[in-house]
């Protein structure tokens, strides 16, 4: 065992997050934190890795074990470049592991590690947060979000280097393939308790399923007992005897049992407004910034049903699209037209239009006091409630809610407008699973059209039957087909390349000694110059870029200049990995 956490208890004013829940943490363990927004799951990690204490019971861990966390927001010291955020919290860990770090920023999509903090992206941050998590050698790995803010490739690759990590991991994220193919564990919150199932998300499912029906089950027969029993106390004074005290007893101690706490599930009605035949028409829609073109000559007429699915690499234009779409943004070139019939409903990456000072009530109440549902005529209040927002929570300020409850606030108020064209820049992120297979119900019975930009592949495949794949070179690519169907089309391109790194040397007697080749041992030799003369190369560029950002044409060249550097870099970076590995197995196998 690395860590246990003993009867947590944690309150916030009146709302008990955290009741006596116990977790052990063994060696191997894989744990997936699941549960409904506000119940508590960052909490828990925070408390876990003791950045948080509880308001009663206790963490603790083993001699020596070692605790690496990634919050949800982490903090930031703004002066510092991204390698020096990388190791800011143990420098000492830099002379030997600056190239791993290099490696694993390469992978995250962040090449330029000499970039002051101050002028990264909020996803950017979140990726250099994660590379300095998982450069520091630890036992206990604690994530809270990891794959927000990543695209497809990232999460995939880091969905492969979590597999590999023979400590153990807590993390909180709503990613259902990652959880399916990363854990061996789910532990649930769910109304202050905790509840540990030895399983991946879908064999989850299952176990979670056994378990409710098992807890009705059971009271089913308890209420079964109790009218039996109520029955026989009320046939008269004959049949409550004294020799009858340890029945009535039973019958009093059964009746003051409580049966499984009833769940209140999230209800989303399904609001649209007429929507006639002509809906948004793209004709040659062309769009760039600082001279790199994100997508040039696209045309697309949208149908009433659509659900078309926009994936790509962070940066290549997809918010961009959208943006241009709802009317914010202005292309370079071409034109959107919408009907006159439609109605945009725009649920952004960053819920950047709420006021955190606003109250959750007025929030929804600017939009709309009462609204027109299947259900009948629902008060602002009511539509809340029905969206998990109980009236204790109505009257909070939005900046009390969690970040999930927020979404989830942001995303009932886009739909209370009754869109009948949604457009959706990640609405994965922050929302819980619960919430996730609601509103994938809810945009499969819509009437009206979806475009949605999402790298969470299962979202994708439950949403989307096209896809637009924007290459990051200008185009855009149109599939027919579910995210998976994609991938299988798409995989010997797509696939991530992972280093095979050199199993460990079994001696035998008489067996061939483990050593370099000879073009190896140079190889060793003069990598790490290698390596500097590439930085010091695109560091070169990047100042010529800057200077040349009125010629389109010289900086086009700078750009493919620099793109073919970062990937030579990044190749070396792998073939320095492996090389030092080599090394090291070599050095172990001259001790046997």
């Amino acid at each position: 065992m690395l860590l246990q956490a003993e009867k947590i208890r944690k309150s916030y004013s009146e709302n008990v997050l955290l009741r006596d829940i116990d977790l052990y943490i063994d060696k191997g363990d894989k744990i997936g934190v699941i549960g409904v927004n506000g119940t508590g799951k960052s909490t828990f990690l925070k408390i876990l890795a003791q950045a948080e204490e509880p308001d009663d019971g206790i963490v603790s861990k083993y001699t020596g074990v070692r605790v690496q966390y990634l919050p949800q927001n982490p903090e930031w010291d703004e002066a510092l470049t991204v390698l020096e955020h990388v190791f800011a919290d143990a420098p000492e860990l830099e002379e030997d592991h600056e190239f791993e770090a290099k490696r694993i920023l390469s992978k995250l999509g962040i090449a330029d590690f000499d970039k002051p903090v101050r002028s990264l992206s909020g996803g950017q941050r979140k990726r250099v947060a994660i590379a300095s998590a998982l450069i520091h050698p630890c036992d206990v790995l604690i994530l809270d979000e990891p794959t927000n803010h990543l695209d497809t490739d990232m999460i995939q690759w880091l969905e492969n280097y979590l597999i590999k990590f023979t400590g153990a991991i807590v993390m909180v994220t709503h990613d259902r393939y990652f959880l399916d193919r990363v854990t061996n564990r789910i532990v649930e919150i769910d109304h202050g308790q905790l509840y540990s199932y030895q399983a991946n998300f879908s064999k989850y499912l299952e176990l979670k399923a056994q378990r409710e029906e098992m807890a009705l089950s059971s009271e089913r027969k308890r209420q079964s007992i109790l009218r039996k029993e109520l029955e026989w106390i009320q046939r008269g004074p004959r049949a409550r005897g004294t020799k009858s005290k340890d029945r009535i007893a039973r019958y009093e101690a059964l009746s003051e049992k409580s049966g499984p706490e009833e769940q209140t599930k999230l209800a989303l009605s399904s609001l649209s407004s007429r929507l006639g035949k002509k809906t948004v028409e793209i004709s040659d829609l062309s769009m760039g910034f600082d001279g790199k073109p994100l997508f040039s000559h696209f045309d697309h007429v949208l149908l009433r049903d659509d659900r078309i699915g926009i994936i790509g690499k962070n940066g290549c234009g997809k918010s961009t699209f959208l943006n241009i779409i709802a009317g914010r943004l202005t292309p370079d070139s071409g034109a959107v037209v919408l009907g006159d019939t439609v109605k945009l409903g725009y649920f952004s990456q960053g819920s950047e239009e709420m006021d955190l000072n606003m109250r959750v009530i007025d929030y929804i109440k600017e939009i709309a006091g009462t609204v027109e549902t299947a259900d009948g005529t629902l008060t602002a209040s009511q539509m809340l409630e029905k969206y998990l927002f109980p009236p204790d929570l109505q009257w909070n300020t939005i900046g009390r809610l969690s970040g999930g409850e927020r979404r989830r606030l942001y995303l009932l108020g886009i739909l209370m407008q009754a869109p009948n064209v949604l457009l959706l820049d990640e609405p994965t992120n922050d929302l819980d699973i619960q919430t996730l297979a609601v509103l994938e119900d809810y945009l499969e019975a819509f009437n009206g059209a979806v475009i949605a930009v999402s790298h969470d592949r299962y979202f994708l495949d439950k949403v989307a039957d096209t896809l637009f794949d924007f290459r990051g070179d200008g185009t855009i690519k149109k599939y027919l087909g579910a995210y998976s169907d994609y991938m299988e089309t798409n995989a010997p391109e797509q696939a991530p390349k992972e280093v095979s790194k050199p199993t460990a040397p079994v001696r035998t007697p008489g067996s061939k000694k483990l050593k370099f080749s000879f073009n190896e041992q140079r190889e060793f030799e003069t990598i790490d110059s290698e390596i500097a003369g590439l930085e010091n190369d695109i560091a070169g560029i990047a100042a010529q870029m800057e200077l040349a950002s009125s010629d389109y044409v010289k900086l086009q060249e700078l750009m493919a200049q620099k793109d073919l550097l970062d990937k030579t870099l990044e190749d070396k970076l792998d073939r320095w990995v492996y090389l030092n590995d080599l090394a090291e197995k070599i050095a172990e196998s001259e001790k046997v």
